[in-house]
């Protein structure tokens, strides 16, 4: 009887240290080979919160969410502040995807400020209805169809995906004629959105340009979408000063308000002003796991269990 009243005394007090002790948050830092780092996060309450619910991890493979749809994120580049992502209706130079299935790229107004596509990134529009918001006014005033960092539909055209589809003469013959051409370039920015449905397309393809290296025609080119994000200048300075004093970047429950976690405690400076705290707070546990381990033994001497 008496053992089992020390055991489950020792079971309660075990568990009363180890959940005081235990951090409360753990962020997780990596998905299959790509690190996962501010102002990016997989957890909840980690990383910056306009980067919030956007990387999820399934079967290691990094995905990009946003109203538009699902990306399979192929790259984060700190250094440069950009994520490649890929979309899995979009059109390359060996396939053109037909049917208005692709999500093109359309981000949440709110997150405005934090991402969008590079400027030498350059989105072909394909088979758009002379209706599209792009040809009103055509021929006269629409918007101009053109070439982004020195790629657009007129080499796009030379890709063989247009021989497969027997689309090619009439692309040729159609692009400068009185009908809206087959394939329109246009940076991001021109429409804020690439929305197939608003738009009226039928597909679209998504190419970027790492500068300074020369292209060579679209059978060269890196496909997919590049987005450049941005952390506004106090957010990064915040994150930097909690980072260098040991904690890890995050936001409270309101989804707003940055946070800098400090194992057990958050603060809303950095982990410099819950150290002292925390010392005071351990030595007391120290304390006093010493004084019950001693008071145990005691106890147990003067019962005669050993």
């Amino acid at each position: 009887m008496n053992m089992h009243i020390f055991n489950t005394l020792f079971y309660f007090f075990v568990s009363a240290v180890v959940a005081f002790s235990s951090p409360l948050k753990s962020c997780r830092s990596y998905c299959g080979n790509i690190t996962i780092d501010y102002p990016f996060a997989l957890q909840y309450g980690c990383g910056h919160p306009g980067f919030r619910d956007l990387l999820f991890c399934m079967n290691d493979v990094l995905m990009f969410h946003i109203s538009s749809g699902s990306y399979r994120v192929l790259e984060i580049d700190y250094a440069y502040q950009t994520l490649t992502l890929h979309e899995p209706h979009m059109s390359t130079c060996d396939t053109i995807v037909l049917g208005g299935k692709g999500n093109g790229f359309v981000v949440e107004p709110w997150r405005y400020p934090y991402m969008n596509p590079i400027a030498d990134n350059v989105f072909m529009l394909i088979g758009c209805s002379a209706r599209s918001p792009l040809f009103q006014g055509f021929p006269g005033k629409h918007l101009p169809c053109r070439n982004v960092s020195g790629m657009g539909c007129e080499e796009y055209y030379g890709c063989p995906a247009w021989d497969l589809l027997g689309h090619r003469s009439k692309v040729i013959s159609s692009a400068y004629g009185s009908s809206p051409p087959e394939c329109c370039a246009v940076p991001f920015e021109s429409i804020k959105a690439i929305n197939l449905t608003k738009l009226e397309c039928e597909g679209y393809s998504s190419a970027y340009s790492l500068a300074p290296l020369k292209l060579d025609g679209p059978g060269t080119w890196s496909y997919g979408v590049r987005v450049k994000y941005t952390v506004v200048e106090e957010n990064d300075d915040f994150c930097s000063a909690c980072a260098a004093t040991g904690g890890i970047c995050g936001y409270g429950t309101d989804g707003i308000r940055q946070l800098c976690m400090c194992g057990r405690l958050n603060t809303t400076s950095n982990c410099d002003s819950v150290n002292s705290s925390s010392r005071t707070k351990r030595s007391v546990v120290d304390t006093v796991a010493a004084g019950f381990f001693m008071g145990i033994i005691a106890w147990m001497t003067a019962t005669q269990i050993f």
